[in-house]
């Protein structure tokens, strides 16, 4: 299973990108293939971003190349974006306590 991390800087007060993150949850909630992301905020920094983990490559290269992205990158509320992907560890994952079934579970 896929991670994508997605960075960015705040142009808003922590308060306006509250919003935005309310106005667009459930959009992102409702993604094809997305099991859980996680949504985080350094208000000191005026840092932002989320932690996404998606079913397989192509859901998570599917949001990548639509609309929300898009959006996102069109912000003026946000800059510096970045997005990195990343392969879960699921063995050890799971012994850490993250929230990823084990592949060894599975068989």
């Amino acid at each position: 299973m896929p991670i994508l991390q997605v960075n960015f800087k705040l142009n808003v007060s922590s308060a306006e990108y509250r919003a935005l993150c309310d106005s667009v949850a459930q959009a992102i909630a409702d993604v094809p293939g997305l099991r859980w992301k996680v949504w985080l905020l350094n208000e000191q920094e005026r840092e932002a971003g989320g932690i996404y983990l998606f079913a397989d490559e192509a859901s998570l290269n599917n949001y990548l190349a639509g609309p929300i992205i898009a959006q996102i990158k069109s912000l003026p509320q946000l800059r510096e974006i970045s997005a990195k992907r990343f392969d879960v560890m699921e063995e050890v994952t799971v012994a850490t306590r993250g929230p990823v079934p084990a592949m060894a579970a599975a068989g």
